[in-house]
């Protein structure tokens, strides 16, 4: 017997709207998102004795260079001619279209990668920090995120599947013309699964573990090999996105995730090789002049 018998999601993506300003759903759960992997990383830099201040600041970078590399990223990757024009640069740039406040629709989860380590690759710099020390704990609050981007995914009707007959198949009311009245994977729904089973595995290893001992590369590998090869494996059940991945036998989201996810099984094997280097990070004390001369 068929429990299920089909899904007619009829969710607004409007979560609230206040005369021509609409808040979404997905922008609600971005937020969230990125308010859980903060209080997961504080959690973490106070197992690690390591100051608030220096979490606050890593925390309100890394949002802003992940907002911005997911927004360039989208338009990179797959609308480049909006580069073109003066009118397509000012539409990445502001939440705009045609006069009306849209919020940022176009969000290109790779871009986002190349955002968030480009930066972390700065701030270890910085902070005289070892590289791998700082991914493999930022790896461990990212995806929460993550699974909760593609909960607003859901929420938008928006990435939606391919056309299938599995009884826990999704109708997408407002998915717009040749999606509404159709049923389909709810790809959205298994990739925020994968993220937020990660995100669990990921807690209880570091807290219950590893104790803030985390072998060089452990985790940043386990998040770049496990979230890109179910990118990559997903994208077989999702509608193309863009109409230039028509035909394509690997749209350009798998194409651009075969790197990623071979970096992280490069990352994960050093990590199993090298497993005693495990870094460490003793905060500077910027506050506190440094001087070579003697007090009289």
């Amino acid at each position: 017997m068929n429990f299920l018998a089909y899904i007619t999601w009829k969710v607004n993506p409007v979560a609230i709207s206040l005369g021509s300003v609409e808040v979404r759903w997905y922008g609600l759960l971005l937020a969230l998102g990125f308010f859980f992997s903060y209080l997961i990383l504080s959690k973490i830099f106070k197992t690690e004795h390591i100051s608030q201040q220096l979490c606050d600041k890593l925390s309100i970078w890394t949002v802003v260079w992940t907002i911005v590399g997911l927004r360039l990223g989208h338009f990179l990757f797959y609308e480049p001619e909006y580069f073109t024009s003066l009118e397509g640069i000012l539409e990445i740039l502001l939440p705009f279209h045609d006069g009306h406040f849209v919020g940022y629709q176009g969000l290109a989860s790779h871009g986002g990668v190349i955002g968030i380590v480009a930066f972390l690759i700065y701030f270890a710099w910085k902070y005289k920090m070892n590289v791998l020390w700082l991914t493999d704990r930022l790896a461990i609050c990212i995806p929460i995120a993550a699974g909760m981007v593609r909960i607003g995914n859901l929420m938008n009707h928006e990435i939606v599947g391919s056309i299938t007959n599995v009884p826990w198949a999704f109708d997408f009311i407002y998915g717009g013309p040749g999606i509404a009245g159709t049923f389909r994977h709810p790809a959205q729904l298994y990739e925020s699964i994968v993220y937020l089973l990660l995100f669990a595995a990921f807690v209880i290893y570091y807290f219950k573990f590893a104790k803030g001992k985390v072998p060089a590369g452990r985790t940043t590998g386990l998040i770049f090999f496990v979230i890109f090869t179910a990118r990559f494996i997903i994208e077989f059940f999702k509608e193309v996105q863009v109409e230039k991945e028509m035909g394509m036998t690997l749209d350009i989201g798998q194409k651009l995730s075969i790197p990623i996810l071979i970096i992280g099984l490069i990352l994960l094997i050093y990590s199993i090789v090298k497993r005693d280097n495990i870094p460490v990070y003793k905060e500077i004390d910027w506050q506190k002049p440094e001087s070579n001369s003697t007090k009289k």
